[in-house]
């Protein structure tokens, strides 16, 4: 069998609104994810097959370009923020919350438009009108666990689609801190 692997770069801010640390395991540490804040990740993407193709290839790397231009387009530079966040209303307008749609990630582009962008079916749903900017709402708390499982859900989509095996997705929230999901 051969695994190959791709790694992804991006600067992202979230926030962790339900961080409550347990003292002995933490010191005594404040919950700092609390806060508003940002990081430079780097996803890692693992691929596996039991054989090669005519080329020679699991996947030749240059065709996961798919997902670096997601990474670029919908993470890269962005604020990713649980849709059932407290915070979300000083974030946002106080009438974006009946846009906001299960299962998918909901992107504003720039002041006037926002577009949905479906994990499922990965493709473009339409516009809305909105006064807000460059967050990502998602239905899950962005820890660097949840983004891993996400994150493979999405590339497991598209591999699934080629016959190739999604071996695992590990997100680095920072060089020293990551989290790795495989099913």
């Amino acid at each position: 069998m051969w695994q190959i692997s791709k790694d992804f770069d991006f600067c992202y801010g979230h926030r962790i609104h339900s961080q409550n640390l347990e003292k002995s395991l933490s010191c005594g540490a404040e919950p700092k994810c609390l806060r508003l804040h940002g990081h430079n990740g780097t996803i890692k993407v693992t691929l596996e097959g039991y054989k090669l193709d005519k080329r020679g290839f699991v996947l030749d790397f240059v065709e996961l370009n798919w997902f670096k231009k997601f990474v670029d387009d919908y993470l890269d530079h962005r604020f990713i923020i649980d849709k059932n966040d407290p915070m979300i209303s000083y974030i946002l307008t106080n009438n974006i919350g009946s846009h906001i749609h299960d299962g998918n990630i909901i992107w504003i582009d720039h002041p006037e438009k926002f577009t949905t962008y479906s994990v499922k079916e990965g493709v473009n749903l339409g516009t809305i009108n909105q006064l807000v900017e460059s967050f990502v709402i998602v239905d899950f708390v962005p820890t660097s666990e949840n983004f891993s499982k996400w994150l493979y859900n999405i590339v497991d989509n598209k591999m699934k689609q080629f016959e190739i095996k999604t071996s695992s997705v590990q997100f680095f929230e920072t060089p020293k801190s990551n989290s790795l999901y495989r099913e």
